[in-house]
């Protein structure tokens, strides 16, 4: 029965399911109840939830690529700051007079730097399609790119992903610089409103953390079908062997490629809907460190599976979250701890020892119940 209930888990109606509940739970309890009642979700509490699901959906992205197709990408912080900057672009353009220099062509930091005119990349920046274009196409063409000259020239293993985390540094290099006209070290902030709706309201933080729950399901339900199709198979037999996918007539540089910009996309939209929630994009998400964490969550979670992508991604940030006010300055060590324990003894992750744990608690009920009859 438990191991039953158990394989429901990885199920998409499970995962949907659990998820509008969730959601539903912490909107009903940030509306509801006063914030002195016990049962009250606080505003800021909502927040945190927001940026925990956009860390889902970027576990859930580098899973699609490492966990079924086995290319570890230590680059993925890349895509979802290139989202993040999309978005930061447009808030800081709906900003508006309201500056600290009051104007209203040109964002506070080019008004420092005695800009006369905005970038012609900057263009079309105020308006919402143009963001929602630049959040798929930003991470989806420099995947493109990178992939279309790493995949076709067959690097892979330690080769590919030392590469992934070259072109993510040097990322982060270009945009500290203040003439690349993103903010430099500072990078985008002190934004006000999103779509006409003030970010400092409770209602647009909730509005947020509900937005962030449906990309998160659409993004889990993409990911399934991706997985569960014909292609899907594809891409996990190139993970198991490559050679012999090539052998049997496939191109795995197609497949390969078509998986990373889907992934990269994904990463985009986690990275979008993270800026308004947190209040700042800075070239700080470009840092490797934040990639490798990125692996750390997957592999705690356990890599192969969607859903243990999500409980890596969410446990690992609430642990940061906590101990990080705990023990700051240790909190680095905590984690590459847990990631060597986990590699040790849990090389499936959490999703692999659950199973396990079920099904000792399935074989013992017969026994209970046989004692029983005997006595």
């Amino acid at each position: 029965m438990f191991l039953k209930k158990f394989e429901q888990l990885g199920s998409l109606h499970f995962v949907i399911t659990l998820l509008f509940i969730s959601t539903l739970y912490v909107t009903v309890c940030n509306l509801a109840f006063a914030e002195g009642s016990f049962l009250h979700v606080s505003d800021y509490t909502v927040s945190l939830f927001g940026k925990y699901l956009c860390y889902a959906l970027l576990a859930l992205a580098v899973d699609l690529v490492w966990g079924y197709c086995g290319i570890l990408s230590l680059g993925h912080g890349a895509f979802f700051a290139l989202g993040g900057y999309a978005m930061g672009m447009y808030l800081m353009r709906q900003i508006g007079d309201r500056g600290v220099y009051g104007n209203p062509d040109l964002p506070d930091f080019m008004v420092f730097l005695n800009w006369t005119e905005m970038p012609w990349y900057w263009a079309g920046s105020d308006s919402v399609l143009w963001m929602v274009a630049m959040v798929f196409i930003g991470p989806g063409l420099l995947a493109y790119v990178f992939g279309t000259l790493a995949f076709r020239s067959r690097v892979s293993g330690v080769y590919l992903s030392i590469m992934t985390q070259a072109v993510t540094y040097a990322l982060m290099l270009a945009f500290f610089r203040n003439e690349m006209g993103f903010g430099g070290n500072n990078g985008l902030t002190d934004f006000k409103e999103i779509l006409g709706f003030s970010l400092q309201s409770p209602t647009t933080k909730l509005a947020l953390f509900i937005a962030t729950a449906v990309a998160l399901a659409i993004g889990y339900l993409v990911s399934h079908y991706i997985v569960n199709s014909k292609m899907g198979r594809v891409v996990t037999a190139i993970r198991d062997a490559e050679s012999r996918v090539r052998f049997v007539g496939f191109k795995p540089e197609h497949y390969k490629l078509w998986i990373y910009v889907v992934s990269a996309m994904l990463a985009g939209v986690a990275g979008a809907l993270y800026v308004p929630q947190v209040g700042i994009i800075n070239p700080g998400e470009f840092s490797p460190l934040n990639s490798i964490e990125m692996v750390v969550w997957v592999a705690i979670g356990g890599r192969g599976t969607l859903y243990g992508a999500l409980i890596g991604a969410i446990l690992v940030s609430y642990a940061k979250t906590r101990f990080t006010a705990i023990m700051p300055e240790a909190w680095l060590f905590a984690l590459g701890g847990l990631f060597v324990l986990v590699t040790l003894f849990l090389p499936k992750g959490i999703s692999g020892l659950l199973p396990n744990i079920f099904a000792n608690k399935n074989k013992q009920q017969p026994l209970s119940a046989n004692a029983e009859a005997k006595s």
